[in-house]
């Protein structure tokens, strides 16, 4: 059997069990395999101009039709052996009876893997031309599955459909008269005339006959548009043919195809935006390829394609040839170059340079917009891209960002504007070679740094930190730093620096892997002192201690060398609050005296007297000195009312507070406190503070033997804490519910308490908390 043979007898097959014939590319597969089963896709790609990673997604296909065809597995390999094993069994005679599959035929839909997840876009279609559409122009970026999806309409609704391919070059595209022509002749059994005129007279009246049903496929239509999307004038007549098609009194029904949009004053044309598949669709073709389609990664790789059909086709077809059917293992290696294969490479980089000859203006944009993340921010406002056309009038702006999206090369819903990840993968390299990435970044950052005026919520916090990661891109540190120190308004106190903020918000793992870095790189001394304090701080919350501790003195011995005296101030007290976490209270107390200390020389420091004084009744009343506990007390509850206190400083003084008169065995005068204290924290938005006040007012309930509320706000307490990672304050927590579980006659419960709180005590690590907890458990022990 010669390869021209068993093509056709291969393609008889494939028609009958399918309704549709071999396409070129997998003729060309089949051809050059059977000629010589050991080619490579690496020489027929060679040969026929494809590129390699095309053929291996068209034979990855290919082979898992046949196999289904035929009943047997086929791979390169075993083509020849299959297919004539198949020819002996069976006589050709028998096979063209086999009666071709209707549109009802479920085996159809299965075999047709090529074409999933559009059932709604044909409805949608139907929908447009039941309302009268006659001219329906499908956009959509390239790959996306356009041409796919008016080929299959047309098919599934019982059109005979006449198609027009549109050359790439302009240049080449082919004659409109020409095109007429030949379906008068090829179609419609007319011969046409010598004027173009009447030839478009008479295709009108053939597509108002109505004796069948007449479909017309304008295929990549955009290299016959201008940047305005109007017909190129070299191909004007055009717009003859397309007035026609749009005439109201025809039966037929035309698509385009195209990745722009169509403007032409005289057509009527109805637009059809196709976006790309979604997961689940992505997931279906996979399962028709036999490839693992319950990896989490999947939905990923589709995010990141934006849904493609053409990326999905490519990427099944090198997992399949490349990675042994494994998805997982081709995204860990693939994840970071999404432009790998060269066929999508050469897909996106076809459509930035067809920009680039038409409208300079929106190219440059388009590159200038690979700049912003759209990450943790997934999308910047119309302002965020009038800010890169720093050298566009005003005036134009408007009209340069209309021509991205018109051309789908910019994502837009709701006044919200972004890059696909494909798609700014190629923008950023043009953007980093075209030699505008450290202004494009700058003008980036300080549309950040002014459009965020007010941060209520994390996701102000975050947006605001934006400008941050574009000053890290052009390696300007000490902006960066500054962007994380400026004071910033917000509904709670006069200003507050965003790294506060963010850890107001629980946001610390974020605020630790900005700072971290970023300190490597200053040469501010009071950047440095501020941001050390900072990380501390957030360290401190996560229950990273000893990192807090190490944080605060580096704070602290640059604050003391270049006479910083707030952060002096702040990062003693902040050691200070270490130390108390650590059951270090001897050292605690020393440092609260010298805060305080230097508290009262500065009128503008006067919040650090009222914690200190807090924090050293506290102190006094833990280790039982209570003789000037109330005058310490009483002093501190004085100075409440100042306006120097900071809404954090407040609350955590009310629950130190509470927390002493526990101590004391004032119970109702406590529990006051708390209650105001987690009011206090709701108000202000301290998760943290009020998870740790909420596991106060639960050792309260114990005093007043109230054990099962107690136990149920210890849990509530547990639960908010674990979701905060606040492993310091998790760990006093379990050892407080080992008290009440304790004071209940609950042993095997008390002991599983403070276990836990022993475990996270020693990961700190808090040697003194562990011997604390442990004396608790031999009181228990005791009572046995």
């Amino acid at each position: 059997m010669g390869a021209e043979e068993a093509l056709e007898f291969v393609d008889n097959l494939v028609f009958f069990q399918t309704g549709e014939h071999l396409n070129l590319t997998q003729r060309i597969i089949l051809r050059y395999l059977w000629e010589d089963e050991k080619r490579t896709y690496q020489d027929i790609a060679h040969s026929g101009g494809y590129t390699e990673a095309h053929l291996k997604a068209v034979g990855a296909g290919l082979w898992h039709l046949l196999s289904k065809v035929l009943g047997e597995k086929v791979s390169k390999s075993t083509l020849r052996v299959v297919i004539q094993g198949f020819w002996k069994t069976q006589q050709l005679q028998k096979i063209v009876q086999i009666p071709k599959p209707t549109s009802n035929n479920a085996n159809l839909q299965d075999l047709d893997s090529n074409f999933v997840g559009r059932d709604r876009q044909i409805a949608d279609l139907n929908h447009l031309v039941s309302q009268g559409a006659k001219v329906i122009l499908i956009q959509g970026e390239g790959g996306v599955g356009k041409t796919t999806l008016a080929r299959k309409y047309f098919k599934t609704q019982g059109f005979y459909f006449l198609e027009l391919w549109m050359a790439k070059e302009s240049q080449n595209i082919i004659s409109v008269e020409s095109v007429v022509e030949e379906w008068l002749r090829g179609d419609f059994n007319e011969e046409p005339g010598r004027e173009f005129g009447i030839n478009l007279e008479r295709l009108r009246r053939k597509l108002r006959d109505g004796t069948k049903k007449i479909g017309v496929l304008i295929d990549n239509l955009e290299s016959a548009l201008d940047k305005n999307g109007r017909i190129i004038a070299s191909r004007r007549p055009y717009v003859e043919l397309l007035r026609v098609l749009a005439d109201p009194t025809i039966q037929s029904v035309t698509l385009i195809t195209s990745r722009e949009r169509l403007y032409e004053s005289g057509v009527d044309v109805s637009f059809y935006s196709l976006e790309g598949l979604n997961d689940s669709a992505w997931r279906q073709f996979f399962i028709s390829r036999q490839l693992n389609s319950r990896s989490t990664v999947l939905s990923e790789i589709c995010r990141a394609f934006g849904g493609n059909a053409k990326a999905m086709q490519i990427i099944s077809g090198v997992v399949i040839t490349d990675f042994d059917g494994n998805v997982d293992i081709y995204w860990r290696e693939n994840k970071d170059d999404l432009l790998i294969e060269r066929e999508l490479e050469h897909l996106v980089a076809s459509q930035f340079d067809r920009l680039q000859q038409l409208d300079t203006e929106a190219y440059r944009l388009l590159c200038r917009l690979g700049c912003y993340r759209y990450q943790d921010v997934t999308h910047v406002s119309i302002q965020g891209l009038q800010c890169l056309l720093w050298d566009i009038p005003e005036q134009q702006c408007r009209r340069v960002i209309k021509s991205l999206s018109d051309r789908s090369l910019l994502e837009c819903r709701k006044g919200k504007y972004w890059l696909h990840p494909v798609i700014c993968t190629e923008a950023i390299t043009r953007l980093k070679q075209c030699g505008e990435w450290q202004i494009a970044n700058q003008k980036a950052a300080e549309f950040w740094n002014t459009s965020v005026n007010k941060i209520e919520n994390p996701q102000h916090a975050l947006m605001a930190l934006e400008a941050y990661h574009h000053y890290i891109e052009i390696g300007d540190f000490e902006q960066a730093a500054n962007v994380i120190i400026r004071g910033r308004n917000n509904k709670w106190d006069k200003s507050l620096a965003l790294g506060v903020l963010f850890n107001r918000f629980g946001l610390l793992e974020t605020l630790i892997s900005v700072i971290t870095p970023l300190i490597k790189n200053l040469n501010s001394e009071y950047h440095l002192s501020l941001l050390y304090n900072m990380l501390g701080r957030a360290y401190h919350q996560t229950g990273n201690v000893e990192s807090a501790l190490d944080c605060h003195q580096q704070s602290h011995e640059i604050a003391d060398k270049y006479e910083i005296f707030q952060e002096k101030i702040s990062s003693s007290f902040n050691i200070a609050l270490c130390f108390i976490d650590l059951w270090e209270l001897e050292q605690a107390k020393n440092i609260f005296y010298s805060v305080k200390k230097l508290a009262e020389i500065d009128v503008n420091y006067y919040q650090y007297v009222v914690y200190s004084q807090c924090c050293l009744a506290y102190i006094d009343s833990s280790i039982g000195l209570n003789e000037e506990v109330f005058a310490m007390q009483r002093e501190a509850e004085a100075g409440f009312a100042s306006d120097r206190l900071t809404s954090w400083g407040r609350g955590t003084s009310l629950l130190f507070s509470s927390l002493t008169y526990k101590n004391l065995g004032y119970i109702e005068t406590s529990l006051e406190l708390c209650n105001l204290a987690i009011f206090h924290c709701e108000v202000n938005q301290f998760t943290s503070l009020k998870a740790r006040a909420i596991s106060c007012l639960a050792s309260l309930y114990r005093e007043q033997e109230e054990f099962p509320t107690a136990i149920n706000k210890h849990l509530e307490a547990i639960n908010s804490m674990k979701k905060l990672v606040d492993k310091c304050s998790l760990a006093k927590a379990y050892y407080q519910l080992g008290l009440t579980y304790q004071r209940m006659g609950e042993v095997s419960s008390s002991w599983e308490s403070f276990n836990q709180a022993i475990l996270l005590f020693y990961e700190m690590p808090a040697p003194k908390q562990v011997q604390r907890v442990q004396l608790a458990m031999g009181s228990l022990r005791n009572n046995q």
